[in-house]
């Protein structure tokens, strides 16, 4: 399999699906060309060898174009990967172009031919699925649903914090407006129930605004960033993780990686409900996922006390979160689905 593109090999995303391809029995080279516009020129000209496969990553948009030249050259199928749209992001969660503009219709007819290169299009949840099928307009034969999921190595169920320990909710994030880190100060400051720490973790465009909204408050901690390596060790300090509370479109289309890693965690995870999560995980009703509604302060309060008021069946819960991850995002399930998208990808007839 040749991966096209200049993309960063230890992303969790590159990282889980090249774990994917290694366990079904797939070699990976890599193809970095120095300019994305004229790949398949590079390409040629570095006698790259024929692979069965090529791959162009997340967020490699712009390398799409020439990579699928060379593999119509080639007579080789074209897996993509991109994990977000560019016009979704700009116009719906950045807010930078309006829907109507002249600059929003040009982001969003490049990416429809972009997309349309692809022979198959993998996609995070089923909400993105149905975002690349309907404005998009990729064929829903095209699309194949692949969770993003977490490194099972690193993330795992580990001892429960003593019950002499404060209670403690953990958010950790980028504090963008995706991620609703405001409406977690204003939870906390609505907050009604037993003694609890409310740690929020990380940098970003909205932390300053979220330390400003939280002075007074002594129950509100922030702390900087850590190595990736000792994040597992974070999560498993707390009691609770929040997930995500944005009002933005994009909010209801991503599972964030936060949730992932809380769940294999084994902590009962907050986040808001939202058509991105599978439907029989929605469903269920001891999951170790509490829902709420988007940007609802009150609500976010009210389903932390809920929980920290239980702190005894806190363990419970925790187990049947990483429950839920074995079922819905193992390393293992996704393997499944990443075969099923490859081996529709290689028996694709090649395009001339």
């Amino acid at each position: 399999m040749l991966c096209w593109g200049r993309s960063d090999p230890a992303y969790s995303r590159n990282r889980l699906l090249r774990q994917g391809y290694a366990a079904l029995g797939w070699r990976v080279v890599d193809f970095q060309p120095r300019f994305p516009a004229f790949g398949d020129l590079e390409a040629r000209w570095r006698n790259e060898a024929r692979p069965d496969l090529l791959w162009v990553p997340c967020f490699r948009q712009r390398d799409i174009a020439a990579a699928a030249r060379w593999a119509r050259r080639h007579g080789v199928p074209l897996l993509f990967d991109p994990l977000i749209s560019a016009y979704d992001k700009q116009v719906f969660e950045r807010g930078k172009l309006n829907e109507y503009s002249a600059a929003a219709r040009r982001l969003l007819q490049n990416e429809r031919r972009q997309f349309a290169l692809a022979d198959i299009v993998l996609a995070d949840t089923e909400a993105h699925a149905a975002f690349f099928h309907d404005v998009l307009e990729v064929a829903a034969a095209k699309i194949h649903v692949v969770p993003v999921g977490a490194e099972e190595n690193l993330f795992t169920a580990q001892a429960w914090p003593a019950d002499s320990a404060p209670m403690e909710v953990l958010f950790f994030g980028s504090f963008i407006p995706l991620q609703g880190p405001q409406v977690i100060v204003e939870a906390a400051r609505l907050y009604r129930g037993p003694p609890l720490r409310w740690c929020l973790l990380g940098s970003g465009p909205l932390r300053a605004e979220c330390q400003r909204a939280a002075q007074g408050l002594d129950t509100v901690h922030f702390e900087d960033w850590l190595p990736y390596a000792q994040l597992p060790a974070r999560i498993q300090r707390a009691d609770i993780v929040l997930g995500i509370f944005g009002a933005t479109p994009k909010a209801q289309r991503v599972i964030p990686n936060k949730v992932y890693q809380a769940l294999a965690c084994a902590r009962p995870v907050i986040t808001l409900r939202s058509d991105a999560y599978p439907a029989r995980l929605l469903a269920q009703e001891n999951s170790g996922l509490h829902w709420v509604e988007a940007d609802n302060a009150q609500a976010l309060a009210n389903a932390v006390a809920e929980l920290a008021e239980r702190r005894a069946s806190l363990a419970q819960a925790g187990a049947q979160a990483r429950r839920s991850f074995d079922e819905f995002f193992s390393q293992d399930s996704l393997n499944a689905r990443l075969q099923q998208a490859i081996t529709a990808a290689i028996s694709t007839p090649a395009r001339g």
